[in-house]
């Protein structure tokens, strides 16, 4: 199944959205990440160019949690699928509500996709917020409490039997800046792969 088709077809107002161009075998997805605003050049997301930003900077950071990757078709052989929550480059330093709202229906779409999901990572607070809007359509309250995302990290959250992880964004120089929050985003990696078990696929580096 090719993503950008399986979004296209919703997408009837003619706004110049990006979706991931990748073939993917849904049962087989385990984890879903969720960054924040696709890049400018959408050969710099995730499934872009080899050495793109988005790209070079995911792997660096499963790289560093232990796991052994290099391309984003082998954290797809994996059962891991990365994506943004909102599907327009930003224009400004942050990311309007608005501009989150009407991603929202493409991300619904998308996750729905994966049938066999146990665990999304939400990188950052844009993350956060549009999944939060998403569950309060049916929930009528927000599922991701509103603290701090260092004090969620280890809590047990649950919407529709998937564990939801709040983490940081893991794209932008900010990232390689704040040490502590790329640590933090690397444990949290590392414990969504043993939640998705999936242990034995994994090669992990010794510690």
């Amino acid at each position: 199944m090719n993503i950008k088709k399986s979004l296209q077809s919703i997408n009837a107002s003619g706004s110049n959205f990006y979706f991931n161009d990748v073939d993917v075998i849904p049962e087989n997805i385990n984890a879903v990440l969720i960054n924040e605003v696709v890049p400018n050049d959408p050969e710099n997301d995730f499934y872009g160019k080899q050495d793109g930003e988005y790209l070079s900077a995911v792997i660096r950071l499963f790289q560093n949690a232990g796991i052994t990757v290099n391309t984003a078709e082998e954290l797809l052989d994996l059962g891991i699928y990365i994506t943004n929550a909102v599907k327009k480059p930003k224009s400004h330093t942050s990311v309007e509500r608005s501009m989150i709202e009407e991603s929202l229906p493409f991300l619904e779409k998308e996750l729905a996709l994966f049938p066999n999901v146990q665990v999304v990572m939400l990188m950052g607070d844009v993350a956060k917020k549009a999944v939060n809007m998403i569950a309060k359509r049916t929930t009528k309250r927000n599922v991701i409490p509103a603290v701090s995302t260092y004090k969620l990290r280890h809590s047990e959250i649950y919407y529709k039997n998937i564990r939801l992880m709040p983490s940081y964004i893991m794209t932008g120089k900010n990232i390689l800046i704040e040490k502590s929050k790329f640590q933090m985003a690397c444990e949290d990696i590392s414990n969504m792969i043993h939640m998705i078990n999936r242990d034995p696929v994994f090669h992990l580096h010794q510690q």
